[in-house]
């Protein structure tokens, strides 16, 4: 029944997710924190962190990891099927569609009303994390490593994969 749950969250969640992996994150969230209870809000946070670490799209990793921890390698594979079967679906049965229709204006109407509905999940995530850091780790360290992030990446030019390292060797010796 695990594999068959495990599929559904994350065949779902990147239907209804649609612009791609960080749109997905509170669906996902929602789904495996709140619906089924397979991870803690604080261990999602983790695994969020985490997989922005690594390279690659974030939606499978997520998947890949909590698949793993709830079914094993099975459910891992479960789980990345569950999120790359409605793309390679809808790529495979909308592609001509798509192409006949791409310049026409009412695809471009859809396009820019989804465009704010994807600002507000991105938004909800930012608020969610802040949050769940301000608890777990304090108000200085959290100043101390948004600025630095801030900073990193407006002023100084810094690539974000450099920023990312330099907060897990901050968090790994002061946290």
């Amino acid at each position: 029944m695990i594999y068959l749950e495990l599929f559904w969250v994350f065949f779902i969640t990147n239907i209804l997710g649609y612009g791609g992996g960080p749109a997905t994150i509170p669906l996902i969230e929602r789904e495996v924190v709140t619906s089924f209870g397979w991870l803690t809000e604080t261990q999602f946070m983790e695994t969020l962190a985490a997989g922005n670490a690594l390279p690659g799209p974030i939606a499978t990793k997520m998947a890949g990891y909590i698949g793993f921890q709830m079914g094993g390698v099975f459910g891992a594979i479960v789980a990345l099927l569950g999120t790359v079967v409605p793309s390679i679906v809808m790529m495979v049965l909308l592609m001509g569609i798509l192409l006949k229709y791409k310049d026409s204006p009412q695809v471009k109407k859809l396009s820019l009303y989804v465009r704010p509905t994807i600002a507000v999940l991105l938004g909800v995530i930012v608020v969610q994390n802040t949050s769940a850091s301000f608890t777990n780790i304090g108000l200085i360290h959290l100043v101390i490593l948004a600025a630095g992030a801030l900073l990193g990446l407006e002023k100084f030019k810094i690539h974000p994969t450099i920023i990312i390292a330099a907060a897990l060797i901050y968090g790994a010796f002061l946290l």
